[in-house]
């Protein structure tokens, strides 16, 4: 009777983990579609109405959104979306290229995991593959996101490091500051395709200093990569169709 009642209760948790894991991300897609503007306070009672769940995972929800950095709480309680200087996120993709620089430098120096590398190898030649093609739509550039992604994991994977692999989750989930930020919103660039080729160049050359054991030359790449993704966010800013772009209409103007 006692392992009947304690699975039950392991039921019902995991079902409230899974509400609020919905719920996050079903919030986190209204807040960069525009759906939640910029400054606009959070109704919580709005938001169990509109996602049709309880109270309990829309607050659970809220409070990692908050430590995402999307919401901000409010000094007499509840929370308002956040919005961001353009220097919030430069300084961000910074950080970011500092912390993969450091993980690719110590890959170098400790040697990487062999199985690691082999993977990181494969997840490169089937980038390679998508940008085999002369112009890439939606669908290609989804694919790209999804690789680029995962080869990132793999470089912080590549340094054994667990505490340097939680600082790169941490900096990379600042809103804009993950590897793949800006590419979506870049997709209709007519330089879009040439950055990603230059981007998966640098891939293989960090792979192949980190091969080499060059881990002063694997530092400089990772953080040269992050240049591209500084150049998009300027991109993107000056660009005429910044309000018709998800998400980016939270960032502010340098004024």
């Amino acid at each position: 009777m006692v392992n009947a009642t304690n699975a039950i209760a392991e039921e019902v948790q995991d079902t409230g983990a899974s509400q609020a894991v919905k719920a996050q991300l079903r919030l986190r897609e209204m807040i960069l579609a525009g759906e939640l503007p910029g400054g606009a306070r959070i109704a919580e009672l709005s938001i169990v109405e509109r996602l049709g769940v309880s109270r309990t995972p829309i607050r659970a929800a809220l409070m990692r959104l908050e430590q995402e950095g999307l919401l901000e709480s409010l000094p007499n309680g509840g929370y308002a979306v956040r919005t961001f200087s353009e220097r919030d996120v430069s300084e961000a993709i910074e950080l970011r290229g500092t912390v993969e620089g450091l993980s690719a430098r110590i890959a170098a120096e400790r040697g990487a995991p062999p199985v690691v590398l082999a993977e990181a190898r494969e997840c490169l030649r089937e980038i390679d593959q998508v940008l085999q093609q002369s112009a890439l739509n939606d669908e290609a550039f989804s694919s790209y996101v999804t690789l680029n992604e995962r080869f990132h994991a793999l470089l912080s994977e590549l340094s054994g490091s667990a505490v340097i692999a939680r600082e790169l989750e941490r900096v990379a989930g600042q809103p804009f500051a993950s590897a793949s930020g800006f590419v979506i919103a870049q997709a209709n660039s007519p330089q879009a395709r040439d950055m990603l080729v230059v981007a998966q160049d640098q891939h293989w050359q960090v792979l192949d200093a980190i091969e080499r054991r060059e881990g002063a030359r694997a530092e400089s790449i990772m953080r040269e990569h992050s240049r591209i993704a500084q150049r998009n966010l300027r991109e993107v800013m000056s660009s005429p169709r910044l309000d018709q772009m998800p998400g980016v209409r939270l960032i502010r103007k340098r004024s």
